[in-house]
């Protein structure tokens, strides 16, 4: 049997006013509605209940205008939504014109509304974990390519299951210079980079500032780059009013995700991740003009040094290390002074002084050492090294090899002097030759006179002798410096090479007679070649006389002619003592002679020199003490 729960009204009972005191009385928040649900009046409790959610009854009044009015004679639960305390539910019981409202705390509810919050707040804690993570990596990163890579692990761990792509282009022409893709993409999808409209309104990217070169569009819609995908979002990478392309992220068919708060956490990565990419261009371009700039001070063709300062070398390019035979790591770090002889300190010092006072020198010329032990001739312009806040850090010397200036300086002036002999020797041959010639023609006539008389003095013969030898020395030294200054311009001819060697083998026979030595021939068969006939004969004569004079009696001078290629090679090589190699490297040097003095005027080599230069080839020694010395005649074939 059914209860009857309607009110039952007791004749002579209290009256609406005791009711209504009734109802102000009661300890559970409580409120009357006309069916409208508007309410009519609500008890303290009810006062009570709102303040503890910290709403109004204005607030109830207008959470109850949007909600649904119960049948007449039901009831129904309505969940309150206020700011405060979650869980506020309202029970409406409706008998006919009146709607009775009663307020309470469902606990289940407000569990419910605490396990979302604390989801939401875990949620938010990951979030805000990997964007650290993420903020840590990017700022650690390389290059580009490792921020893409260091990204791409940001977006898998904050949005799993999803395709999305990374776009990083160039800011002033859009290109795109990285790429990565979580997913299969549509043919060509990847360009150009489409932007989202509102997106860009709200990131104040100015159209002006876009790229021109259609590589990015802005369109209202993105179209969607995956394969299988039904929705998606994307942000723009923007900083400092710049882009630097885009993240796209699409959504698979069946996969359940709160795309607005994926939209709202994205566009925190984007910017942060734009800034990024700002960063790692930056030091990408950075790191390329520092790299192109250290290349360009490396392979100058110019030597280029920097010291610090306290004088210590910082900067030593290829020119340098070429020029010197030093590596670079031999003087990096090396005190300045380490490279320059000890006579040229003072000098530098005052360089270098100016140079840290401020001043520059133009030029500065002075010697380095090499490995080697050699030195080399140097000028350098001078400059001061700024720091950044503007004090000289040190000095700049940038200059150039004059090491084969100074020599041609010096063979121009040994060329002057040669002239000046050549005039000279022109002028007063004759006044000595006459005069000599007339000498020795006479001592040799009294000698020979003296040697055929019975009786006659030795000591005479001897000093006769010796004014002979004189005089001819004499006569010899004239013709060699004619010779030397005025080379003779015959005109050039065929010869044969072997016939040029025997003819000088038979000019030296009183020197190989005198010096009590051998000649020993070995000949190869070669063709013409076009010379000077009797310039060569000079040469050779030349080359037989001082091997002739290099070696005790019982050596042997060995002549051997070959051919090499497009080269006839005649090779002079005696059984000497050799020449000491402090001296081989200036043996070629006019007047230079390691003979006794008075024994030769050393011209002869230099003249060899030049007259086989003159016809296109080359004179070269190689020597061994102890082991004798081989001199080697190239001279170009004529080509038929």
């Amino acid at each position: 049997m059914k209860t009857d729960t309607r009110a039952v009204r007791i004749p002579g009972g209290p009256g609406p006013e005791s009711f209504q005191a009734f109802f102000e009385a009661l300890d559970a928040p409580a409120a009357l509605c006309d069916p409208m649900l508007r309410l009519v009046a609500v008890n303290e409790a009810f006062h009570r209940f709102c303040a503890d959610h910290q709403a109004t009854v204005e607030d109830v009044a207008r959470a109850l205008a949007v909600a649904a009015v119960p049948v007449d004679g039901s009831s129904c639960d309505m969940e309150l939504p206020l700011a405060g305390k979650p869980g506020a539910v309202l029970t409406m019981s409706r008998r006919g014109d009146v709607v009775a409202v009663r307020a309470r705390n469902d606990p289940e509810l407000a569990r419910s509304r605490l396990v979302m919050a604390e989801r939401a707040l875990l949620e938010q804690a990951r979030t805000e974990g990997v964007l650290l993570d993420l903020g840590r990596s990017v700022a650690e990163v390389g290059g580009e390519e490792e921020l893409v890579a260091a990204v791409a692990r940001g977006v898998k761990e904050l949005f799993p299951g999803r395709s999305f792509c990374i776009r990083i282009t160039d800011s002033r022409t859009g290109g795109l210079t990285s790429l990565y893709a979580e997913g299969r993409m549509k043919e060509g999808a990847h360009e150009p980079l489409v932007l989202l409209q509102r997106a860009v309104e709200k990131l104040n990217l100015g159209r002006s500032t876009l790229p021109t070169t259609g590589r990015v569009t802005v369109l209202s819609e993105v179209p969607l780059l995956f394969l299988g995908s039904t929705h998606g979002v994307s942000a723009p990478l923007v900083a400092s009013g710049q882009l630097f392309g885009a993240i796209n992220m699409e959504y698979p068919e069946g996969l359940d995700a709160d795309i607005q708060h994926d939209e709202r956490v994205l566009l925190q990565l984007a910017s942060q991740v734009a800034v990024a990419v700002k960063n790692a261009k930056l030091i990408d371009e950075l790191t390329f003009v520092r790299k192109y700039l250290e290349d360009l001070l490396e392979k100058a063709n110019a030597l280029i040094l920097v010291a610090n300062r306290q004088q210590e070398v910082v900067v030593f390019n290829q020119a340098l290390s070429a020029l010197t035979g030093f590596r670079k790591e031999d003087v990096l770090g090396k005190d300045l002074f380490w490279l320059v002889p000890e006579n040229e300190h003072l000098r530098l010092s005052q360089v270098i002084a100016a140079a840290l006072r401020g001043e520059s020198v133009n030029s500065f010329e002075t010697r380095l050492l090499s490995r080697d032990g050699n030195e080399v001739r140097v000028s350098f312009a001078t400059s001061s090294r700024l720091a950044h806040h503007g004090e000289v850090d040190g000095v700049i010397a940038i200059g150039q090899d004059i090491t084969v200036v100074k020599e041609l300086e010096k063979r121009i002036i040994h060329a002057e002097k040669l002239a000046s002999i050549g005039q000279l020797a022109a002028s007063v041959v004759h006044e000595i030759n006459n005069p000599m010639t007339a000498v020795a023609t006479y001592a040799d006539a009294l000698l020979q006179r003296s040697r055929t008389t019975p009786g006659a003095n030795p000591a005479d013969q001897e000093k006769l002798r010796k004014i002979l030898e004189s005089s001819h020395r004499i006569l010899r030294f004239t013709r060699d410096l004619v010779s030397y200054a005025r080379p003779a311009q015959d005109r050039p001819e065929r010869v044969q090479l072997n016939a040029v060697v025997d003819m000088a083998v038979g000019f030296c026979e009183h020197v190989v007679a005198q010096a009590r030595v051998s000649v020993h021939r070995e000949y190869t068969e070669l063709p013409p070649l076009s010379a000077v006939r009797a310039n060569l004969v000079q040469v050779f004569v030349n080359l037989i006389t001082n091997a002739c004079h290099a070696m005790q009696p019982g050596g042997a001078v060995f002549l051997t002619t070959r051919r090499e290629g497009q080269e006839a090679v005649v090779s002079v090589r005696d059984s000497g003592t050799g020449i000491d190699p402090k001296h081989l490297q200036r043996i070629f040097e006019p007047f230079f002679t390691t003979k006794p003095e008075g024994k030769g005027t050393g011209l002869g080599l230099s003249i060899c020199q030049g007259i086989v230069e003159n016809h296109g080839g080359r004179l070269t020694v190689t020597s061994a003490v102890g082991a004798g010395t081989t001199f080697s005649v190239r001279l170009p074939l004529s080509v038929d």
